[in-house]
Order: structure tokens, then sequence, then C-alpha cells
């Protein structure tokens, strides 16, 4: 039985971005596959736990996330 994560197919390619309802410098992005999903599995501890915040947080310091396209890719 495998027990490794599968890999999302457009991981690296997408973005999913919070960007901060204050500071438009600030923001927080994850790699996603095109429809938004984030592969938890892959994240670091401290990515994982930035992700966990910011969704705590919409729209008291966080917009709604947008799907974006990885420019890098």
């Amino acid at each position: 039985m495998n027990t490794s994560p599968m890999p999302l197919p457009d991981a690296g390619r997408y973005e999913l971005r919070y960007q901060s309802l204050f500071n438009e410098g600030r923001a927080y992005s994850f790699p996603c596959d095109a429809t938004g999903q984030v592969d938890m599995d892959a994240l670091s501890d401290r990515a994982r736990h930035n992700y966990f915040y910011v969704r705590t947080v919409v729209g008291r310091e966080f917009a709604t996330p947008a799907v974006r396209s990885n420019a890098l890719q």
C-alpha cells in the first residue's frame, strides 16, 4: 500500500492568494491546483500554520482567496 501523498496534477502551476484588507503589500500564497485545492501534506509546518491562520481571519484581516496562475512556471 502506498502511503505517500498523491501529488496534485497542477501543483506548482497555481497559487491560492490571500490579500490583506489593510496593507496592500501583505499577502499569503500557497501552491494549489486549478480549483484552489491545497495539498496540506506538501506544506511545511510553518506554511500549514500560516494557512490555518489566514483561513481563520478571512473577512477580518484578509480578503477571500483567489486562485492565480503562477507566473514562474
